[in-house]
Formats: structure tokens, C-alpha cells, sequence
């Protein structure tokens, strides 16, 4: 399952908030803050999908993601690699440090984590 765009953009903030009320997570956007209504049209979608649970807490409900944010983007990324580069990490890799302007200094960094992963396995 995949988040919109406006999911994602309020699952960031809870993934930084770990907890958050909707006022808090309201108070995270910037100005023109959407409705409140919008958020919370937006944290029921992400509950009905199995992103964010709540306990409530009186008359209000503490929200809370149920997904990390690295198993998340993990599964993007993949997904990204699968649809639109053949299934392959080498064209998803030959494009982005072609079509990305890449310093030298930041390829040699790529180059090393690269590397180490290497001596990982």
C-alpha cells in the first residue's frame, strides 16, 4: 500500500513527532496550514491503510506511525527500481549518477558506501 503525496507529507512529520495530537502535527505545517479537517480526513485514510494507529486520550487522540519511515522508503525505492528500471539496480544506479549533478567528492562518497557494502556480504 502507498501513501499521496499529502500522506506522506504529514507521516513525516509524525515519524519526527514519534507521538503527536493532530493540533501538534497541525502546528508542524507551515504557513498556510491546511484544515484540520484535512488532517484529519488524511490520519484516518493513513489508520484505514495500517500506517498510524491512536490512543485516545479523553476527547482527543494521540496519533502514532506504525510504519518506519526506512521500511517505507525501503519499499518505494524498490518498487521505483522494479517499475521503472527493469528490475534493475544498476540502470536505477547508471541513471541516477548520470541524471543527478553529482559532485566528484559525492560520487567518491557513493563509491565508498558501495565499497563497504562489498566487504559486507
Amino acid at each position: 500500500m502507498q501513501l499521496s503525496k499529502s500522506e506522506e507529507e504529514l507521516m513525516n512529520i509524525l515519524w519526527k513527532q514519534k507521538k503527536a495530537l493532530l493540533k501538534d502535527l497541525l502546528e508542524a505545517y507551515p504557513e498556510p496550514r491546511p484544515a484540520t479537517t484535512t488532517i484529519a480526513t488524511l490520519l484516518k485514510r493513513m489508520a484505514d491503510k495500517g500506517f498510524v494507529a491512536y490512543t485516545s486520550q479523553g476527547r482527543s487522540r494521540e496519533y502514532y506511525p506504525l510504519v518506519k519511515k526506512k521500511a517505507y522508503f525501503s519499499k518505494q525505492v524498490n518498487s521505483l527500481i522494479k517499475n521503472f528500471f527493469n528490475d534493475s539496480p544498476g540502470q536505477f544506479a547508471s541513471f541516477f549518477t548520470q541524471a543527478t549533478d553529482l559532485s566528484k567528492a559525492e560520487l567518491e562518497d557513493l563509491k565508498k558506501l558501495i565499497d563497504d557494502a562489498i566487504k559486507k556480504k
